[in-house]
């Protein structure tokens, strides 16, 4: 009400003590254990299969796995690189070792689709912020095509161009919601779902709360700081995937152990080293 007063009907209120602005309410995500998104999987195949996995594997979230471009996935660092994500921020993720396989192999069909599309008339793809003006021939390039694109060309409805989107997000969602049916699970699970398990199962492996949120909500970062940028990148790479299931949590243990060691171990070296000619051995 005070807005509406305020900044719509431009009508000035006496002052008013003891209002509070409504706040939104805070509710607990859905999360689904291990076992119960291996039987999620269990139920999808092929392309929405393989979407799926890098929402759990990666912590993607629906609308950037669908826009993913090829390349923003690097397969020798092993990790995804995400443009315009939630508030037009980017941020790096891993890339589960698991698919790794099949992705490429999807990526190879991917690009025979595209070199027939191009041999039609066809082959390019939407491009953000007007490059398309300034990089003319930049959307008939591989690099820039979609790695989960649409079946069927199709009309873009708001510049008439005929080309081939990515792939549509509501047939995710559908698989998996049938998926989550097909399991036996009452929970009320969707493809976001897969995305806050991912985080949760980092958690439960005690992974360092600190590399989670930037592999999962890193901002975009100036050129200045590409250097922290690659560190980053590189911690991330460590992280190997929940979906891999790599026992995230023996790792740490066997790393904190070996530091451990070789810190009392210099520092016995240093106290031998210390003691008088007389007394040592």
């Amino acid at each position: 009400m005070l807005f509406l007063y305020r900044d719509v009907l431009k009508i000035s209120l006496p002052l008013i003590d003891g209002v509070e602005r409504a706040k939104r309410p805070h509710r607990l995500p859905v999360v689904l254990s291990r076992d119960e998104v291996s039987r999620v999987l269990a139920q999808l195949s092929g392309t929405h299969l393989l979407m799926a996995s890098l929402l759990y594997g990666a912590g993607l979230r629906l609308m950037e796995c669908a826009r993913l471009r090829v390349k923003d996935v690097d397969f020798e660092l092993r990790q995804i690189t995400v443009r315009d994500g939630k508030g037009e921020k980017d941020r790096r993720t891993l890339l589960p070792a698991s698919i790794i396989e099949d992705l490429q192999h999807h990526l190879t069909q991917v690009k025979l689709q595209h070199e027939q599309d191009l041999r039609q008339g066809h082959g390019a793809v939407y491009l953000p912020y007007a490059l398309d003006r300034k990089y003319p021939n930049a959307a008939r390039e591989w690099a820039w095509q979609y790695v989960f694109q649409a079946r069927k060309i199709s009309v873009d409805p708001r510049t008439g161009i005929v080309r081939r989107h990515h792939a549509s997000e509501d047939g995710l969602q559908q698989s998996v919601k049938r998926a989550v049916k097909a399991s036996g699970l009452t929970k009320n699970a969707s493809c976001h779902t897969l995305r806050h398990s991912f985080a949760t199962h980092l958690l439960e492996a005690n992974y360092d709360l600190r590399t989670i949120p930037r592999i999962a909500w890193t901002q975009r970062r100036s050129h200045n700081d590409a250097l922290h940028a690659r560190f980053e990148s590189r911690r991330a790479r460590c992280v190997e995937s929940v979906g891999c299931d790599l026992k995230l949590a023996e790792l740490m243990i066997e790393q904190k152990t070996r530091r451990e060691f070789n810190a009392k171990f210099a520092a016995c070296f240093l106290l031998i080293k210390a003691l008088p000619d007389s007394l040592s051995c």
